[in-house]
């Protein structure tokens, strides 16, 4: 079984995870390392999508309005339209070879729905998926959000799982750009999870689920992550 190495890294603006995903995608391409999830939260900001604008015209306010609540607009390389990251939400990033044995798109899209659904179920929330769509969702409204990129079969981008995200941030978009339906977050939804808890049966599903073994981290990375919590 392969293994899988996880580093939660806390708050950190999202061109900073940008520039990390890509150094750590050559890394992964060129066959050194191992494979990883990432687990960011980001300050808030509006990410578009690889297809037609962006999303761009899925913004709702001025870029004046924008500026005012200090939400940033960034470009991303990834599947998807535009979406919202803020905290109070728990931003994953695999970055994992899927040769030789899961060269699949949807599959690896499935897979990661069926890490969040499964998550989200150890804390009272059923959740769903919607053809056609991507993502968890609980009735009409998105509980996660799924949009990635695969180069020669290494992942980059992910999930965004709303916990105690502050929704009315949402208001400014329109998600995904899909206009007819909403979204939520665990906290809404009844749940009282902390982030640490969270993001703890995250990496259990994502290593069942992907079939792989758990990296233990070395003794000062341990130390370091509880300085930065």
């Amino acid at each position: 079984m392969r293994e899988l190495e996880v580093r939660r890294l806390g708050l950190m603006p999202y061109t900073e995870a940008l520039a990390l995903q890509r150094a750590l995608v050559e890394e992964r391409r060129a066959g050194r390392g191992t494979d990883l999830l990432v687990l960011v939260e980001h300050p808030p900001v509006l990410t578009l999508g690889v297809k037609g604008d962006g999303g761009r015209s899925h913004i709702l306010v001025t870029p004046e309005a924008l500026e005012a609540r200090g939400i940033e607009v960034s470009e991303t390389g990834r599947g998807g339209d535009i979406t919202y990251h803020g905290p109070g939400q728990i931003v994953g990033y695999p970055i994992i070879d899927l040769n030789p044995d899961r060269r699949d798109v949807h599959r690896y899209v499935r897979d990661l729905e069926e890490v969040l659904i499964r998550t989200v179920g150890d804390f009272g929330i059923t959740a769903t998926r919607v053809p056609g769509l991507t993502g968890a969702w609980v009735g009409q409204e998105k509980l996660a959000a799924i949009g990635v990129r695969i180069s020669r079969w290494v992942t980059s981008h992910g999930f965004a799982l709303n916990v105690t995200t502050d929704l009315s941030h949402f208001d400014l978009i329109i998600p995904c750009g899909i206009a007819d339906r909403g979204v939520t977050s665990m906290a809404r939804l009844g749940s009282t999870a902390s982030r640490h808890d969270v993001e703890a049966r995250i990496i259990e599903h994502f290593c069942r689920v992907f079939e792989r073994e758990l990296r233990q981290p070395a003794p000062e990375l341990t130390a370091a992550a509880g300085q930065q919590r």
